[in-house]
């Protein structure tokens, strides 16, 4: 089986060759290459060129057009700083107001600051991998472009003091995503991961999950899924066990958890949904290879009777991370395939 062979079956809990393994590596890529990460994050033909490195090194089954967390933020006005060797931050949020909502304009992906790059990116790492390898694009869900877009504090209190104004801002981020998403499926993504860490339970309700969000992403899976993404891939970090059951009918096929989620909970939460994660992300920096290995071993060893698990980090691996780790992760799958 290739990588993407291997995924298509366990996503569908179908026999496969071995358990696929998909390090969320992103500006890890880069360092792991010479290139430093704020050099990484805006050159699509330097990102393409370090994944396609990462994964010729390492053998996993995934390769990531992923800058960071604020390119469809900077898109719609956002000013941001480029610091050296660090991913960027905002300086200036796109709203200052709520009057500014009604002025905001759709970002088109091909000519909008960073998104050309991405899907650029999208474009040689699919001629590179074809359909050998998994090509994964990235948007932000709504909740988290509404926080890129105010600021986390503002966004939150114009939820509470004025929810029509905050589901209007919600329905803009809502579009932002599709339009970025299908033209990443269009430039060779073979499904684009929504990632949505503001959606957590350590930052909002679980209700207001369930009714505010739920219906922007369902809208979201929805189109990608017409549109031919082969599976939607819902990235909420954290302690998300509150908010795992509505998964299913958000239209969620690959559901990452993160360490503060058991193996138990998200299995019990979602029994037939494939599941990644959860090694935690700082533990490639701290940890020594044989920890990676042993964490991955109870991960492989707790899901080996249920299937539908693909082995992954609980959230991004952090570009400081040791290299070593990588490989003591990747390893661990073929030692017990």
């Amino acid at each position: 089986m290739n990588s993407l062979e291997r995924i298509s079956a366990t996503v569908n809990f179908e026999k496969s060759d071995r358990v696929p393994v998909i390090p969320q590596i992103f500006g890890l890529a880069g360092v792991m290459a010479g290139v430093p990460v704020h050099e990484y994050v805006r050159d699509g033909a330097l990102l393409a060129e370090c994944q396609i490195k990462a994964i010729n090194k390492y053998g996993y089954d995934a390769v990531f057009s992923v800058m960071d967390t604020s390119v469809e933020a900077e898109a719609v006005g956002a000013v941001l700083e480029y610091r050296k060797g660090m991913y960027p931050t905002i300086q200036t949020y796109a709203i200052q107001d709520k009057c500014s909502i009604d002025r905001l304009v759709l970002p088109d992906p091909n000519k909008a600051g960073r998104m050309p790059e991405m899907l650029r990116a999208l474009k040689i790492m699919r001629r590179a991998v074809g359909d050998e390898r998994l090509v994964v694009g990235c948007v932000m869900g709504p909740l988290t472009l509404a926080t890129q877009l105010l600021g986390m504090e503002k966004a939150l209190y114009l939820a509470i003091d004025e929810p029509g104004v905050f589901i209007k801002l919600l329905d803009f981020c809502t579009e932002v995503a599709i339009g970025f998403g299908l033209a990443q499926i269009k430039a060779g993504a073979h499904l684009p991961l929504i990632f949505n860490p503001s959606a957590s339970p350590a930052v909002v309700p679980p209700q207001f999950f369930r009714e505010i969000e739920l219906p922007q992403l369902q809208k979201i899976c929805r189109i990608f899924a017409e549109a031919g993404s082969i599976a939607n891939w819902l990235h909420i970090a954290g302690p998300a066990a509150s908010i795992l059951p509505f998964y299913p009918s958000i239209g969620v096929d690959i559901a990452n958890f993160d360490y503060p989620v058991t193996p138990q909970q998200a299995g019990e939460a979602l029994p037939s949904m494939c599941l990644d994660g959860n090694i935690k992300s700082i533990s490639f920096i701290e940890d020594s290879p044989e920890e990676i290995t042993a964490r991955a071993s109870e991960l492989l060893n707790y899901f080996e009777t249920r299937g539908g698990f693909i082995l992954s980090s609980g959230c991004e691996i952090s570009p400081q991370s040791r290299p070593e780790n990588i490989a003591a992760m990747v390893n661990a799958v073929r030692k017990n395939g």
